[in-house]
């Protein structure tokens, strides 16, 4: 029997760079769901419940496949800091996080016909920011544009720049794919990170 096919639903390019470190052939199918929380949804419940319903639309597509689905939110004092969408927005989330830690929710959610129902988790990762000025926010926006990244910092480019401490137990969760947690869920699928077979 062939192995099964392994697709990622998103089309993100830094969880397409973080799959292919596990070097298991993959592919990816935009799953477009609508990513708007729910009235009085926790942000650990947003990002669970997106990570699963992304997998859920790619894997009604791709039956037979192993679906890995995954989402990210961040948190500030109880408010959720979402994709900010325009600069302006950008540097404002950037100031709010100024000094201050954020946390970062992201779940991972995988899926196949014959596998178990309940593969799923939460990883937290905490954020502290350095101390930073509205001119220091203004540059960095217009430099890296993260328009598209919750709490509007991207770690694996020029945010790093802005970040005192990250404490967490997986790197890679905070890049928006959990790796430890995946290589865990893809074995009780039936597709081991490091097959000797």
């Amino acid at each position: 029997m062939a192995p099964a096919r392994l697709i990622l639903a998103s089309t993100s390019r830094y969880r397409k760079e973080l799959l292919s470190r596990f070097r298991i052939p993959f592919e990816t199918d935009a799953p477009h769901v609508d990513e708007s929380p729910l009235a009085s949804e926790a942000p650990a419940a947003t990002a669970q419940r997106l990570a699963h319903a992304k997998a859920l639309v790619v894997a009604a597509r791709h039956p037979d496949a192993v679906v890995i689905g995954s989402d990210q939110v961040a948190e500030l004092d109880g408010i959720r800091l979402d994709k900010p969408g325009t600069e302006e927005r950008a540097i404002e989330q950037l100031m709010s996080a100024s000094g201050r830690t954020v946390e970062f929710l992201t779940a991972v959610h995988v899926l196949s016909k014959d596998g178990p129902t309940d593969t799923s988790t939460v990883v937290p990762t905490y954020v502290t920011f350095r101390r930073f000025d509205r001119a220091v926010a203004e540059r960095y926006v217009a430099i890296e544009q993260p328009l598209d990244c919750a709490g509007s910092a991207k770690a694996e480019g020029l945010g790093i720049a802005l970040i005192a401490a990250i404490e967490g137990p997986d790197p890679t969760a905070l890049i928006g794919l959990p790796l430890i947690a995946l290589t865990d869920l893809l074995a009780r699928h039936g597709m081991p990170v490091l097959d000797t077979k």
